[in-house]
């Protein structure tokens, strides 16, 4: 089955559903305090990037990127359908997504992430995202780790 990668809007029901697998998977591992989700209003922000991936037409996961203002992005919304899982849907879209920081000549991509997900820290550290303190608004939190990767400007 081919898979596409594109920049959409994520106010469609495909990408609803998804968000909210996503947040119902990380409301039942972490705390409300330890949950940093975006809602669906601040993913439709100009400074947001927001890619779906389809096999076929059914929409299987998707990421953001959200521009700080100061040079570098965060990543948002990454999730896969655990129905099509193992078929590197989550690379590509890593792939789409660091793509286009490079093409906005951003310095680092940064993240927070829970650690009782192993998956997703095995593929930023596969995408050499190294850990860092927290950034931004983040507050320390023994739930979260928070990874930056350095980018080359131009």
């Amino acid at each position: 089955m081919p898979l596409t990668i594109a920049i959409e809007s994520p106010r469609q029901e495909g990408v609803i559903r998804l968000l909210d697998m996503s947040s119902a998977y990380a409301e039942s591992l972490y705390p409300p305090e330890s949950n940093h989700i975006l809602d669906l209003a601040s993913l439709e922000k100009p400074d947001v990037t927001f890619w779906v991936a389809r096999l076929e037409e059914a929409i299987v996961g998707c990421c953001a990127l959200v521009e700080a203002g100061d040079g570098t992005a965060e990543i948002k919304r990454m999730f896969v359908d655990p129905a099509a899982r193992g078929l590197s849907i989550a690379r590509k879209l890593m792939e789409a997504l660091e793509a286009t920081a490079l093409e906005k000549n951003l310095s680092a991509i940064r993240l927070e992430t829970g650690i009782y997900q192993p998956e997703a820290i095995s593929l930023y550290r596969r995408f050499g995202y190294v850990e860092i303190a927290a950034f931004g608004d983040y507050q320390p939190d023994p739930l979260s780790l928070f990874m930056e990767k350095r980018l080359a400007r131009t």
